[in-house]
């Protein structure tokens, strides 16, 4: 496999790394913090004053890294490469709440999950999901305000680039199998409502605090309970024991230390539901009837060159996924859209959840070139050029904002 530069500078035109002082440091009061958690009580951690790695998150590669909080942490352009799996030191951390304690993966198989909603509910120990069935699946996972650094009106958040999102594989139990063995979901279950274990603060309502998140019972065809990632043990900073794992859908739904499985009529009312994670527009309050952060859509973007080249014949490399879809083919343009040209895709096909991998050779004059890519899955939807405006800035796909401008010299 042809490989690219191992270069990791960042374009000065990502407003993620316009500021020099934020590569692997921790942002000031829109990240970090003077920020609190999407849920807007819990105060988010602070990595210390050395901008290091938290103790949870000490065994991953920080040169690979730009870590805006001790909860949020994201994987630089440059060392995305052009691997179909994203090495587990690499892969972005985005937790809604601080996490659990180290303790709860040393004795993993203790742990346990309520099953509700089905015909015979019930508490299984993760030992016994084990002996329900095994399965591993590629996905991409991808945080909802991935690109929101891109938008122009300053929403709130951590300002991601690109790199709140990675390629993994995850190993577990097919949640259809473990609802098999419970006798089926209820006739007017809609939904698959999944809640995480995090510990949270006394003398607060628990539905402003709680990760807790509903998505569509036709999710059921993919979704694991997963407690390898990587090939191994799910650590804490990913959700480990156990994670529910949505594949195709937002990171936000896979939801991590998961406590509690149940198949419902309606939604759940937490916080992060009811109002959370909403597309709505500018200035406008979250609300149940706006459009829920569920299944991605078709993206790519350039992972090299990313600041300089030579003159003459290039190595122009990228990933692209469809989200619930293959996608089915990536077009690049060194000109901002002016012309396109096909890419080939790298390495093996992982299946439909899982990014490709592209690379196209190209000749360059010398000159300033803004690089673009734009993928198509296999429904026929495009990439768009241009951003959807909306409060939070999420689900940004535009293929004009995750360019990049090259000197060519």
């Amino acid at each position: 496999m042809v490989m690219p530069p191992n270069s990791r500078t960042e374009s000065v035109t990502d407003p993620a790394l316009k500021n020099p002082s934020r590569r692997r440091l921790l942002v000031g009061s829109a990240g970090a913090l003077a920020s609190v958690s999407l849920l807007g009580v819990v105060p988010l951690a602070r990595a210390d004053e050395a901008k290091t790695l938290p103790d949870y998150a000490k065994w991953k590669d920080q040169t690979a890294l730009i870590v805006h909080s001790a909860n949020t942490m994201e994987t630089e352009r440059g060392a995305i490469g052009s691997g179909v799996v994203t090495p587990s030191a690499h892969l972005y951390v985005r937790n809604n709440l601080p996490p659990p304690e180290e303790e709860i993966v040393t004795n993993a198989d203790a742990w346990e999950v309520s099953f509700a909603g089905v015909e015979n509910p019930k508490s299984l120990t993760l030992a016994e999901l084990k002996r329900l069935g095994v399965t591993s699946v590629a996905s991409v996972l991808q945080c909802s305000g991935n690109g929101r650094a891109f938008f122009t009106h300053g929403p709130g958040g951590t300002q991601w680039s690109v790199g709140a999102a990675g390629c993994v594989v995850w190993t577990g139990v097919p949640l259809k199998d473990v609802l098999e063995t419970l006798g089926g979901a209820n006739a007017d279950a809609k939904y698959i409502t999944g809640t995480g274990g995090e510990e949270l603060p006394e003398g607060l309502d628990p539905k402003t605090l709680v990760v807790e998140r509903s998505v569509p019972v036709a999710a059921l065809d993919q979704a694991i309970l997963a407690w390898q990632l990587n090939d191994e043990p799910l650590p804490v900073s990913h959700g480990g024991p156990l994670r529910l794992v949505i594949p195709g859908y937002y990171g936000v739904n896979n939801v991590k230390y998961v406590k509690s499985i149940a198949f419902t009529k309606e939604q759940t009312d937490a916080k992060i539901q009811a109002s959370g994670y909403r597309i709505r527009d500018v200035g406008e309050k979250g609300a149940p009837d706006q459009p829920s952060m569920w299944e991605m859509s078709v993206k790519s973007w350039i992972t090299a060159p990313l600041e300089k080249a030579r003159q003459g014949r290039n190595m122009i490399y990228g990933v692209a996924f469809g989200g619930v879809h293959d996608v089915a083919k990536v077009e690049v343009s060194a000109d901002g859209g002016e012309s396109w040209k096909e890419a080939r895709f790298l390495g093996p096909d992982l299946g439909p959840y899982a990014w490709r991998p592209f690379v196209l050779a190209l000749d360059m004059s010398a000159g300033e070139h803004r690089i673009v890519s734009r993928a198509t899955d296999s429904n026929g939807n495009t990439q768009p050029p241009e951003r959807t405006k909306n409060e939070r800035g999420y689900g940004n796909t535009s293929w004009k904002d995750h360019g990049v401008t090259v000197n060519v010299a």
